[in-house]
């Protein structure tokens, strides 16, 4: 992994100081245009859509997010037709037309236009005009979806309560069949027998669901049925419930950050995150596989190869505060015959870091250019500090172990066997359970006596699956750190929920650690598994690991440790340029000018680098009050490039404290031009201007 810590790409804003500086706008102050749409989809939009809709802030962005909301609902994707936007802007002209009859509202806002609106026409209408008995009514009957939750066969019924007004949806629970009947105060509210008899007598199909949305369910007791109150909030959350929200927030979090065009095609994902302890390095490096739950592919023609483009972009962050950031490329290329097993298993993007201890939120941003589609995982992330004690690190689940060269670093790979991860953790009966883990701070003692106990547990409640077996440490070659591995056939076990358990026992037998995790066997006989895409990293490489590392107690003001990976890094590889210009401005910060001043020399050649150079240098010199040097540097590193604030800025302050302030207030009036928000720097200029006048 080359990360270049002065070339970082800043893709990410700061979400949460996005989030917060966001002023939810009332409805009033929107356009009619926009206030039309809100009507439009009052009854099927998510809460979670309506709060990000109200918190934009302007024309683009809301027409961007409307064509997001009906691009997210579209049943025929590939079409230009919306199939299911054209119904409710149709059923919703019709509600507005047809219902608004006796109601001091518009036809959408009644009972009767909200269920047309979710449920479309019914099957049929049963209409009763009032009688002397019996308040005006309608049945509507539809056909339900048992997959959505909803009855095979179920009516709605309406009816005008006292004989006035619009007609109101009727709820067997609160309403109560009395509240059918015109002349009912004679009558026990409660009797639902005697109720239910006297409206068979008047109106036998409106007592067919009087007691029970479902025609002819007489409950127990004639009680009314509290399963109809639970159908009306099933139906009301019927157009929600095939759409996930969660795009809407990553809509608000990344306008901005990702193009418009992507905007519209957030595609849920998977993910896997473990934090492993390389054995080599002796470091903790963070690994994830993330598997978008759709690909879109391309052909191209020429070479008769199929494939698709994905940008990965990794932030971490303490609080607000990017502690790292890097962005990859991962093109993928394939032939015609693993078209169809790559639209069937998917793609996993795999990749790792280094990481610090501390806990952190990180964000994974993955954009595949074909389909402007992209994915993006948030997680919060614990590594903790090394321990003392023998502790296992794991365990990590995958389907199977590949070998790869061990001067190789590979995501999810230990010395030199890499586990095949999918974020789901369900196998199949022709699978293999893949166990990875760790031990660490192992003693000779332990080793020759001790044991790992692993105990595999079925989670359902009536004879379940178990599953038990021990590993005998002295079975393998002594290390402080012992990576281990185990598999099992997923064949052995019965389909169910399990639990795996791993104790490590000491000499004396006692279980001095225990770690677990989860996974499950499917009934499926075959589950595909996605294709991994990933990048090795030669351990040749690895002084750059140990500037990551660097850089990252330097962003979390862990300067002891900061300065002892770069002195690591830079001992690796002294020739590392970008290195040691990091390196050397660390130094400067730490305010070891001349330790800066030896590093530097070392670029002095590089004509690519002589602006860098002559920045870092002059910047030492003025450190060490050493003025005209430094005002010689930053004037040869100015001549390079004539549009840097920190360069103008030291060679303002330079000047300054030599006297020559009108030559400070001309450089200072420079750099607030490049850049005004300079609070410090205007600050400084309006004191020079009080004293020269």
């Amino acid at each position: 992994m080359k990360v270049k810590a002065s070339k970082i790409i800043l893709f990410f804003l700061l979400i949460t100081s996005l989030l917060s500086s966001t002023q939810k706008i009332k409805e009033k102050d929107l356009s009619q245009k926009y206030r039309y749409w809100l009507k439009l989809t009052k009854y099927i939009i998510h809460e979670e859509e309506k709060e990000v809709f109200m918190k934009l802030t302007n024309g683009r962005d809301r027409d961007i997010f409307i064509e997001t909301f009906w691009k997210k609902r579209d049943p025929t994707p590939g079409t230009p037709q919306n199939e299911y936007k054209e119904e409710i802007l149709k059923r919703f002209m019709y509600a507005n037309k047809h219902f608004k009859y006796a109601s001091s509202r518009e036809g959408w806002m009644t009972d009767r236009g909200m269920m047309y609106i979710i449920l479309g026409p019914p099957i049929s209408i049963e209409r009763s005009s009032s009688s002397r008995d019996i308040y005006s009514y309608q049945i509507w009957s539809y056909y339900g979806d048992k997959e959505k939750g909803l009855p095979s066969h179920f009516c709605l019924v309406f009816f005008q309560r006292r004989g006035a007004g619009e007609y109101k949806l009727y709820n067997p629970v609160s309403d109560g069949p009395a509240r059918l009947l015109i002349h009912s105060e004679n009558m026990d509210a409660l009797d639902y027998e005697q109720l239910y008899m006297k409206i068979r007598e008047l109106a036998p199909n409106l007592a067919l669901v009087s007691l029970s949305l479902i025609p002819g369910d007489i409950p127990f007791n004639f009680q009314p049925s509290l399963d109809s109150a639970l159908i009306l909030a099933d139906i009301l959350e019927l157009p929600k419930k095939e759409v996930n929200p969660s795009y809407a927030t990553h809509f608000l979090n990344y306008k901005g950050i990702v193009s418009t065009e992507y905007l519209t095609n957030y595609v849920e994902s998977a993910a896997e995150i473990s934090l492993i302890q390389d054995p080599i390095l002796d470091i903790n490096f963070l690994h994830f596989s993330v598997v978008p739950a759709k690909v879109s592919i391309d052909y191209f023609e020429p070479k008769d190869q199929y494939f698709c483009n994905y940008k990965l972009d990794v932030n971490l962050m303490v609080e607000d505060n990017v502690i790292f950031q890097y962005s990859k490329d991962f093109p993928f290329y394939f032939s015609p015959e693993d078209f169809k097993k790559i639209r069937g298993n998917g793609i996993a993007i795999e990749d790792s870091f280094p990481i610090i201890e501390g806990k952190y939120k990180l964000n994974i941003l993955l954009q595949n250019s074909v389909g402007k589609e992209f994915s993006s995982f948030e997680r919060e992330i614990i590594s903790p500090e090394s321990s003392k004690l023998p502790e296992i690190i794991g365990p990590f689940l995958g389907y199977r172990f590949q070998n790869f060269d061990s001067n190789l670093h590979i995501p999810f790979k230990v010395i030199d066997k890499k586990l095949l991860v999918d974020p789901k953790n369900t196998f199949s009966s022709t699978d293999t359970i893949a166990i990875l883990f760790n031990l660490t701070n192992v003693t000779e003692s332990l080793w020759k006596d001790g044991e790992v106990k692993i105990l595999i547990s079925g989670l359902r409640p009536e004879e379940p699956t178990v599953k038990s077996f021990g590993l005998k440490l002295k079975d393998y070659p002594f290390r402080k750190m012992m990576n281990t591995y185990y598999s099992t056939p997923a064949g052995e076990l019965t389909p169910d929920y399990y639990e795996i358990k791993l104790n490590l026992i000491n000499e004396k037998g006692k279980i001095i650690d225990e770690k677990g995790a989860n996974f499950i066997v499917s009934t499926e006989e075959n589950i595909p598994h996605p294709i991994t895409k990933s990048k090795s990293f030669s351990l040749a490489n690895k002084f750059l690991c140990f500037y990551i590392l660097a850089y990252m107690y330097d962003k979390t003001n862990e300067y002891e440790k900061a300065e002892s990976f770069f002195k690591k890094a830079y001992g690796i590889k002294p020739d590392y340029k970008e290195g040691q210009i990091n390196y050397a401005n660390f130094l400067l910060k730490e305010k070891k000018f001349t330790e800066s001043l030896e590093l530097i020399e070392n670029i002095k050649e590089d004509e690519k680098l002589k602006f860098k150079y002559y920045l870092i240098k002059g910047r030492a010199y003025m450190g060490m009050a050493n003025y005209g040097e430094a005002i010689d540097n930053l004037l040869e590193g100015n001549k390079i490039y004539n549009s840097d604030t920190v360069l103008l800025n030291s060679l303002g302050f330079c000047y300054y404290r030599i006297q020559e302030k009108e030559k400070a207030l001309e450089i200072f009036k420079s750099s607030l031009k490049l850049n005004p928000k300079q609070d410090k720097i205007k600050k400084l200029v309006e004191d020079i201007e009080k004293n020269l006048n």
